[in-house]
């Protein structure tokens, strides 16, 4: 897994200092676009989505000569405001940005700012023939990456030497031969103020009062998902360090450690992938078991739970199911009227998107509907677990603003309609790493999440206490 470099910028709270600000809004006019929903040039509209952390993100707008060539972006803004700073957010090898022009409401464009020429500097092409292939070598919509030639991540803030009013408009223009490697632009925003506009991690400050998230000891078992019994004794792992993804579990002692590791071959008896999505009172969600595509079925399976007991009671069929990848995710209502999936179609936002489906008559599910554009973004959201209040929604996501690879997040539902969602959340510093971070679940008994992180190249289990009432209210 790649390692994301934290800069030291790093800000929980975006220092606005009352100022006016307004992220680009609309696109006017721009020189060329990959295309496609993934790195296209509509990702520069709102505010930036690879920041602070920087990085390659799908999120961002990657033009066609972003590695050596000139390009230019027009964009526009919501409404009118004088502008003092222009901030342009640049995702990896910053420093290209080489005029900025604005529109004050006339239609015509006049130079505010302009890079001047440094002709000791040397200026690049490209010579890798896989920094080629990151833009062109794409498999539904997927760039592949081309060896990182360099990372620097940075914000071009432009502060004007006097304040221009009643501007609506934008125009940036970039020369990318100026430094080498790949290039990225996440956004851009204007301000009233000469304070240097920055990014921040939608974060609850609460989440960063809590203790550190802790190693479960598991032994040699490399953990996939996690499911925890309604009692919060029982402990079931999938341990993906074995010949196919088997289902282990464990016992919580007294002192509170988990051991007594035991095979659960019973369970274990699909040929590649095992895994619990969610265990409740009364059922139990089981995910991995192979499917044919093209018909209603989506690998899922419902058991009955009965204080411990578990039997297989039917397969989770959905209408119209299509998915790209060979697995999903999953979690259910705890009556099972309503099915959420993180999939990837035609119809998702970038990567793997979150669906809902609501039961039918005859005990299948009805066509899987997004869940909107707030909550999914061009990225991956997937590994999604809905909580006990039927609202509560925690899910893993590389598209938004974060600490690492792959973060968790809160997202609550605001009506009945399964569309409308809040702003994620991001779960704070003390949860997610500069790494990877997945597989979430909350053990409600024990008000614990527990997920999966990476730990000097390993996959381990954390938990962390959190109160029931931070997440559920």
């Amino acid at each position: 897994m790649k390692k994301i470099i934290i800069l030291s910028a790093l800000f929980l709270v975006c220092k606005v200092y009352s100022q006016q600000v307004q992220w680009a809004s609309k696109l006017i006019k721009y020189s060329t676009d990959l295309g496609g929903k993934q790195y296209g040039v509509k990702r520069i509209l709102g505010k930036p989505d690879a920041f602070p952390q920087g990085g390659s993100s799908p999120n961002a707008w990657v033009p066609k000569n972003a590695l050596d060539g000139y390009e230019f972006v027009e964009v526009g803004f919501e409404k009118p405001q004088t502008v003092k700073q222009i901030a342009i957010f640049e995702n990896l090898n910053a420093g290209c940005v080489t005029r900025v022009l604005v529109d004050t409401g006339n239609g015509k464009y006049t130079g505010v700012w302009g890079r001047k020429k440094d002709w000791k500097t040397p200026t690049y092409r490209a010579t890798l023939t896989g920094d080629r292939n990151y833009y062109f070598g794409r498999k539904r919509r997927k760039i592949q990456k081309a060896p990182e030639v360099n990372f620097n991540p940075g914000i071009e803030n432009i502060i004007l030497d006097s304040p221009v009013s009643n501007v609506v408009a934008v125009r940036v223009e970039f020369s990318f031969a100026l430094v080498p490697g790949q290039k990225q632009i996440d956004a851009i925003g204007i301000s009233d103020s000469d304070k240097p506009l920055d990014a921040s991690i939608s974060v609850n400050p609460l989440f960063e009062e809590l203790q550190q998230s802790s190693v479960v000891d598991l032994g040699n078992v490399v953990p996939g998902s996690i499911a925890i019994s309604p009692d919060g004794n029982k402990m079931y792992v999938t341990n993906i360090n074995s010949d196919k993804d088997e289902i282990v579990s464990f016992t919580q002692n007294a002192s509170g450690n988990w051991g007594n590791m035991q095979n659960e071959a019973s369970l274990s008896n699909n040929d590649y992938y095992n895994f619990f999505a969610k265990i409740t009172p009364t059922y139990a969600l089981k995910g991995g078991k192979t499917y044919t595509r093209g018909t209603t079925q989506t690998g899922f399976e419902i058991y009955t739970y009965q204080n411990g007991n578990i039997q297989f009671e039917k397969d989770v069929n959905v209408v119209a199911y299509n998915n790209y990848d060979n697995t999903a995710d999953a979690s259910l209502t705890k009556d099972k009227s309503v099915l959420i999936m993180a999939i990837e179609t035609d119809f998702t936002q970038g990567g793997s998107d979150l669906y809902f489906s609501k039961i039918k008559e005859d005990g299948t599910y009805g066509i899987l509907q997004s869940m909107g554009k707030v909550v999914n973004s061009a990225g991956d959201e997937f590994m999604c677990h809905l909580l006990s209040d039927d609202k509560t929604l925690l899910f893993v996501s590389n598209g938004y603003s974060g600490f690492g690879d792959n973060d968790i997040y809160l997202t609550k539902r605001l009506d009945d309609t399964w569309k409308n969602w809040s702003e994620p959340v991001n779960l704070g510093s003390k949860i997610n790493s500069n790494d990877y971070d997945g597989n979430p679940y909350y053990d409600e008994t024990a008000e614990k999440l527990y997920y999966t992180s990476s730990v000097n190249g390993e996959l381990k289990v954390k938990n962390i206490s959190i109160p029931k009432k931070l997440l559920i209210k």
